[in-house]
């Protein structure tokens, strides 16, 4: 097969078309239409800050629209899904867990997680563990302190410290969560079946951790699936290692090399994902979805990889002091089609039914047109709505009319 060429617009279509962000969704969404979306992407990010939606549920509805939030606590409660560390708290599908089995064994072997932290930690190592053996799964609510006294993970006290241990070791897993929060219960009571022979090698699960990367993905450079699963491709010489291996799966046919314009990395597809790439190159691959990105949506987390396709420069501002924040505290990347145009500052004021949009700023040069207009301003329905807060209202925007524009277009 000739080696494919792309252009950088061809290889954002790709990337979203791989994603499942090039189109409306199909209606209406059903709860497996969200564990086919995780295992699209592979993980889905965790993250707490809920000025809109969390991370997990933004990053489901920039794909499926409105959806049942509860339906990814459902799916993990029945075992679909599992929680464990990729590049960092992920939802994982639970086909997925001898991937990451490796990582609990080891980290159980190096980190000697039984003794690390002294007296103390050894005791509330022991005393949890036969807490959840003998009463089954608990919150970390549920050992308390009567001394108040704090442990040294930022400021957790050593039951906490202890729970995260043993949850890293794989002695427990996350059962399920209640109000978004952990509870923890015996590796062996939610995997009842499971058998660590099961668990490939780190050569192995290298390989697969990659493959599903590139996939994931739609087109991929080394470093891009170095940082997709960081931490379970190899540590030490990581990039070199993972394009010597890459070369080793386009050799064997499991991936293919593509060239980029402008590119001097080599890039490539999976072989699954060959139909849609020569869609890609043929300009069949059109996209036509206007969203918004959490931060920690996979389109975006890689900041090198945002600018390299998009020509997006974007960096989360939340812990930026507000005084120099220049988009906001959450800010959320715009996508319009083939491109990200531009940043969304809101607040979902549930109480009050209102989604404030603080701050809406375009990028340089986005022409202001009727259809983007109209597609963000439905864009922007359809959040509210999902939030249920149906009251938007726009304080400001960069250039100045568009918030005239679109809040005439949201009436």
């Amino acid at each position: 097969m000739t080696q494919l060429s792309l252009s950088t617009s061809a290889a954002r279509a790709l990337l979203l078309a791989a994603q499942g962000v090039s189109d409306r969704p199909a209606k209406p969404v059903r709860k497996e239409d969200v564990l086919a979306a995780i295992r699209r992407m592979c993980l889905l990010q965790i993250d707490t800050i809920s000025v809109v939606a969390r991370s997990p549920y933004l990053v489901l509805w920039s794909r499926l629209g409105a959806y049942e939030p509860r339906w990814l606590d459902e799916l993990l409660a029945e075992g679909a899904l599992f929680e464990y560390w990729s590049h960092a708290a992920c939802f994982l599908p639970i086909e997925h867990y001898g991937l990451y089995r490796r990582r609990m064994l080891e980290y159980a072997a190096e980190e000697d997680y039984l003794n690390r932290g002294g007296p103390e930690h050894a005791e509330a190592l022991n005393l949890v563990l036969a807490h959840i053996r003998e009463r089954g799964a608990a919150r970390s609510v549920h050992f308390i302190r009567e001394d108040r006294k704090a442990g040294t993970w930022w400021d957790w006290k050593p039951e906490k410290i202890a729970l995260e241990r043993l949850f890293n070791a794989g002695v427990l897993m996350i059962a399920r969560r209640e109000g978004f929060q952990r509870v923890y219960d015996l590796q062996e009571r939610v995997l009842p079946d499971w058998d660590d022979a099961q668990t490939p090698t780190r050569e192995a699960g290298s390989r697969e951790f990659a493959l599903h990367a590139v996939k994931a993905l739609g087109i991929a450079t080394a470093p891009w699936v170095v940082t997709y699963f960081k931490g379970f491709l190899y540590k030490r010489n990581g990039g070199a290692r993972i394009a010597s291996m890459l070369e080793d799966l386009a050799r064997e046919g499991m991936l293919a090399r593509v060239q980029v314009e402008n590119w001097r990395t080599p890039a490539y597809v999976h072989h699954a994902n060959l139909p849609l790439a020569e869609q890609a190159a043929e300009g069949a691959l059109q996209p036509t979805r206007t969203t918004f990105f959490s931060p920690f949506d996979p389109i975006v987390s890689n900041r090198e990889r945002a600018k390299a396709l998009f020509g997006f420069d974007y960096r989360i501002e939340t812990y930026t002091p507000a005084p120099k924040r220049v988009y906001g505290y959450f800010s959320l990347p715009i996508l319009h089609h083939n491109a990200l145009i531009g940043r969304l500052d809101a607040k979902a004021h549930r109480k009050q039914g209102l989604f404030e949009v603080k701050a809406i700023h375009l990028e340089k040069d986005v022409p202001i047109t009727e259809e983007l207009v109209a597609d963000v301003a439905a864009a922007l329905r359809e959040c509210a709505e999902w939030h249920k807060t149906p009251e938007v209202v726009i304080q400001r925007s960069d250039p100045a009319e568009l918030a005239e524009r679109l809040a005439a277009a949201l009436h």
